[in-house]
Order: C-alpha cells, then sequence, then structure tokens
C-alpha cells in the first residue's frame, strides 16, 4: 500500500472521530435549562395527584364529552372545557398528553369563574402545529405555515411564543410541566424549557388586551377545541403564599413544607463571607477561593456561636452566609436586637432587607437632638420609617409600606418571599413590601440594570451590632 495513502487513511480516521466528538458535546440550552429546572422539581415533595383515573373528582364541566377509559382522560371531538373544582395561584403541573394529527386543546391556568382562558386568564396552547391543517402550499410548491408565532404548542396564546421542536411524533406521549408562581411563567415540554416568561415585562404579541396577565388566581381548565387529545398523570404542587407568621411548635424545629436553616446547635450549614464585594467574590477560585474561604470562616467561628439554641453574633467581624445557594423561595426569620442596633438581610447576596431600631433617637454622637433640623439629620437614613425597606434601591421604593417593628429587646419576624427579582415581605405579620423589584446594588457602572444572580447566598449582615436570630426556616420555589 502507497504510503502516503496510508498516513492520510489513518490521519481521517483519527480525526473524523473527533469532529463528530465536538458536534456531540454541543449542548441544547433549551435541554440544559429544562435539566436544571426538572432537578430542582425532583425535590418537591408537595405534589397531589389531581386526576384519579377513574372518575372527575376534582373537576367540573363538561364531563359528557371527556371520557376516562384504562386512566386516560380523553377529549372527545367537540368536546369543550374541563376545569378544576378549586382555584390556584402559584403552582407547579406536570401531566402528559397525546395529541392527533393537527389536534388542538389548550391549557387554561388562573382562569376566573366564567371566564375566557385565552384572555381572562392565560392559554397555554396544546397543539400539534406541524399539522397539515396550519400549512399552506405557496405557488413554488413549498409548504408555509399559517399560524401566528404565538399560536405554536407551549406558547401564551396571543401574548408570547415558544420554541419549536420538541414535541413528539403522534403516537408517542408527550411530558410537559408548567411552572405558574406570581408573574413568572415557565413551560418545560419533553425535557426542553420552551417558555420562560416574566408577565410583568410582556407585550402582547397580537396586540390585543389581556387582562388575565394580571389574574393572580383561578381555575386550571382543558379548553377542549373540539379535537381528539389525551391526558394522562397530572398532577400538581401548591406554592400559594404561606402565611405570614410560621406554625411553629419548638424553637428551631420548621414547620411542614420548610426546612430548618439553623439547627439550634452549631452553625453547620453557613459560612463566613469570602469578600465584602459579591462580584469579587464570585470571582474567586480554585486556591484563591480556598484561602479566603478558610480565612472568613475563622472569623466567623470567633463572633457568631450559639447560646440557648440562639444565633448570637458579637457586633464584631463579617456577615454570616448561606454555605447553600438560593433562587426564588420564602423564608421565615426571627430576629431580635438591642437599641440603636443595625442590620440587615442580603438575598442572593444582594443588600438588603433593613433591620435597625426606629426608635433611636440619638445623634451619632449620642446626643439628643434639641432642634427641628437636628431631628431631621437624625432621621434622614429613614430609620424612623420601620425595618423591612429594601434599602439600597435607588429606582425602585426603598421603605417599607408601614412601620411594624416590635421594640428592642423582643423578638420580631420576618416571612421574605422572593421570585425572579421581586421581594414580598411581612413583618410581624403586616405586608411592608409587596413584589418589589430588588435592585443589583453590585452593578457599579450602570444604573442597577444588570440582573440579579439567579441563585446566591444568603447573608446576615454585620453593621457592628449584637444580634439574635432563631427559627430560620426555608421553602425553596421552582424556577
Amino acid at each position: 500500500m502507497n504510503r502516503l495513502f496510508l498516513y492520510a487513511t489513518l490521519v481521517t480516521a483519527l480525526i473524523a472521530p473527533s469532529h463528530a466528538q465536538n458536534k456531540a458535546k454541543k449542548t441544547d440550552p433549551a435541554l440544559a435549562a429544562g435539566k436544571a429546572s426538572l432537578a430542582r422539581l425532583d425535590t418537591v415533595e408537595n405534589w397531589v395527584k389531581l386526576f384519579n383515573g377513574k372518575d372527575f373528582t376534582n373537576w367540573q364541566g363538561d364531563t359528557e364529552n371527556y371520557t376516562i377509559e384504562d386512566g386516560v382522560l380523553i377529549c372527545q371531538a367537540g368536546a369543550k372545557t374541563l376545569e378544576t373544582e378549586k382555584e390556584y395561584s402559584d403552582f407547579a403541573f406536570k401531566f402528559e398528553f397525546k395529541l392527533t394529527e393537527s389536534g388542538n386543546n389548550g391549557l387554561g391556568i388562573r382562569v376566573p369563574p366564567g371566564g375566557r382562558a385565552a384572555y381572562d386568564g392565560m392559554e397555554l396552547q396544546i397543539l400539534d402545529h406541524r399539522g397539515e391543517r396550519y400549512q399552506k402550499e405557496t405557488t413554488d410548491g413549498k409548504s408555509l405555515s399559517i399560524l401566528k408565532p404565538w399560536q405554536v404548542h407551549g406558547s401564551i396564546y396571543g401574548v408570547m411564543p415558544a420554541k419549536t421542536g420538541y414535541l413528539r411524533p403522534l403516537d408517542e406521549w408527550n411530558e410537559q410541566t408548567v411552572i405558574c408562581i406570581e408573574d413568572h411563567v415557565k413551560v418545560i415540554l419533553n425535557g426542553a424549557v420552551i417558555l420562560d416568561a416574566y408577565l410583568d415585562d410582556l407585550t402582547p404579541g397580537d396586540l390585543k388586551e389581556h387582562p388575565g396577565l394580571k389574574q393572580r388566581s383561578g381555575h386550571i381548565q382543558f379548553a377542549g377545541h373540539n379535537d381528539h387529545v389525551e391526558f394522562r398523570n397530572i398532577h400538581l404542587a401548591d406554592f400559594s403564599p404561606s402565611e405570614p407568621m410560621p406554625k411553629v411548635e419548638n424553637d428551631n424545629v420548621a414547620p411542614e413544607g420548610f426546612s430548618a436553616l439553623f439547627n439550634g446547635k452549631d452553625l453547620d450549614g453557613w459560612k463566613g463571607l469570602a469578600h465584602k464585594d459579591a462580584n469579587k467574590r464570585r470571582a474567586l477560585e480554585g486556591d484563591e477561593l480556598t484561602e479566603a474561604q478558610k480565612i472568613a470562616d475563622e472569623i466567623m467561628n470567633e463572633h457568631w456561636s450559639v447560646v440557648d439554641g440562639i444565633l448570637t453574633y458579637s457586633g464584631e467581624g463579617q456577615s454570616l452566609c448561606t454555605a447553600k445557594n438560593y433562587g426564588d423561595f420564602e423564608f421565615y426569620i426571627d430576629w431580635k436586637i438591642p437599641p440603636g442596633a443595625d442590620s440587615g438581610i442580603y438575598l442572593r447576596g444582594t443588600p438588603q432587607i433593613q433591620i435597625w431600631d426606629p426608635r433611636d433617637p440619638t445623634m451619632k454622637n449620642d446626643e439628643m437632638p434639641d432642634s427641628v433640623e437636628d431631628w431631621i439629620e437624625t432621621y434622614k437614613t429613614g430609620r424612623n420609617l420601620g425595618s423591612g425597606g429594601l434599602w439600597n434601591n435607588k429606582r425602585a421604593s426603598n421603605r417599607p409600606l408601614v412601620m411594624a417593628d416590635k421594640v428592642p429587646g423582643e423578638w420580631n419576624t420576618f416571612l421574605i418571599r422572593m421570585v425572579g427579582d421581586k421581594v414580598t415581605i411581612w413583618l410581624n405579620g403586616k405586608l411592608v413590601v409587596d413584589r418589589t423589584e430588588l435592585e443589583n446594588y453590585w452593578d457599579r457602572e450602570g444604573d442597577r440594570d444588570i440582573p440579579l444572580p439567579r441563585a446566591d447566598q444568603i447573608e446576615l449582615q454585620h453593621h457592628g451590632s449584637d444580634l439574635y436570630f432563631k427559627n430560620l426556616f426555608i421553602r425553596e420555589i421552582p424556577y
């Protein structure tokens, strides 16, 4: 054999697999995002079965033209709306469906009684958009879809289009999960995120009025639309807002649905602050990160301790951080401060929910104000407004709606709910912040318009005061 030919053959054989491997390594972003979302959903424990496979328990509406066979809910041709008996606000909803050629249905969410899914609530398309019914032959013999972008499967009808290419063949079951929490709607089809929307930021694609985008609760519906479509394995996990005050029988023992961040015994699950600047902290890696964290943990152990089941801070040192990062969540925390104290809670490493003494009238030199001007100077920080405000905001509101603090020395309770970049806070049972944007304090170059990190640590802020915490409970919300 010719040596040159043999060399070329060997080189080709070696290179070809390499090209194939490189091509195989390319990751589909929709599938990668879906994998991450489904992994978080795997930790959800409060799933309930909405369809028992036998009868219409939990459902109402057109129970004549929907039938049940072998555990499958069948929407027959000509059927209309079937909806849940209960109304739901925030939830994760998963189901399987199988389409017929050009089959059309819809998943209505947050639909008010008697309302239209597509406008008074929201309708997520369930549609074989590949079907012949939706194709038109052009003059040159090609096929062109007649559907609007927001009509393909998984889209919010009339509002936002979904990604295509993830429906299975007609004879196969599809798996779909819908996350609908506050203004966040995400659709995961067969492992791929095909829609990820924040309703407050949307302008409807059909330019029509969609009051349902502001609807915060309602029925879940299968919309019918006259075609044969099959459903099974229908489950829901409820993520409606929790009660502002937790039901706690014993300190540091989490209520149902929550996990304890503090065990009342030691600092397990916590770490020191590796760098005061979050951008620089996030950039740490390798040996540099290891060394910075080691020093931070030494400072933590010197100044943070557990005394009689209470997480206690000496007033010197640095902030205390969760070892784990959190994205969307609900967080209960009891806190107590001495007179004149100052602290806060960072969400996703970002300052901050303010904690301070609103009744402290003293000047920095500990003298009492003796003039109107001195009083104004004393309170220019806004502490007289109370705790709970997002104090570092510049554009969005930075103050609490009401002053709900107890006097220094008494225990206060926050319920903090974070979804996307919006924060809602209750202090001692009173709403003090209502779905307000937490701006990115660490965006030092722009106008706080760089998005927050999707997940990061929660921090208890050091501000030179003695601090006391207990009953730190968290419930992660899927996103």
